[in-house]
């Protein structure tokens, strides 16, 4: 056995492992009643250890209501602002039994009694294919609102 003529080429930058960051993911906390931080804790158990590819990482507030995933971060966080009033025309999407309202990269909940805000960075593509693995944990543990926008109770 000969050795190869040429030698052998380095690995690419992409086959190499990607390092995580270790630090905490910076996001806010708003005060949430008693009703929202049950439901919230609740969401936040359920909420699995890895999202796809992404591990669960540490958030520096709100440990009962946000929770964060890879680099750069998907970011949950429960007892988010409610999205304001929507009208009629307003595209949602409805994704495994949740609806959703999209504005850019921030991606909340229409139709849930605490509302649930997702932030997920265009690194990751298609955005829906993510959203989708936590809407099940949604329906599981976020109650449905009261009333819900037009455009989510005419989709199924």
């Amino acid at each position: 056995m000969r050795p190869p003529a040429e030698p052998a080429a380095a690995p690419s930058a992409s086959a190499a492992p990607r390092v995580m960051p270790t630090a905490p993911v910076a996001v806010p906390a708003p005060s949430l009643n008693a009703r929202q931080t049950t439901v919230c804790r609740a969401l936040l158990s359920q909420l699995p250890d890895r999202l796809q590819d992404l591990p669960r990482r540490d958030v520096t507030a709100g440990h009962e209501q946000n929770a964060a995933y890879g680099d750069p971060a998907v970011t949950v966080a429960c007892g988010a602002a409610p999205v304001p009033s929507l009208p009629p025309e307003e595209k949602v999407w409805t994704l495994n039994g949740v609806c959703w309202h999209q504005r850019d990269e921030v991606w909340t909940t229409v139709d849930r009694e605490v509302p649930v805000q997702i932030t997920m960075p265009l690194a990751y593509q298609p955005p829906g294919q993510w959203i989708i693995g936590l809407s099940n944990t949604l329906v599981a543990t976020v109650p449905s609102a009261a009333t819900i926008p037009a455009g989510c109770a005419t989709r199924s």
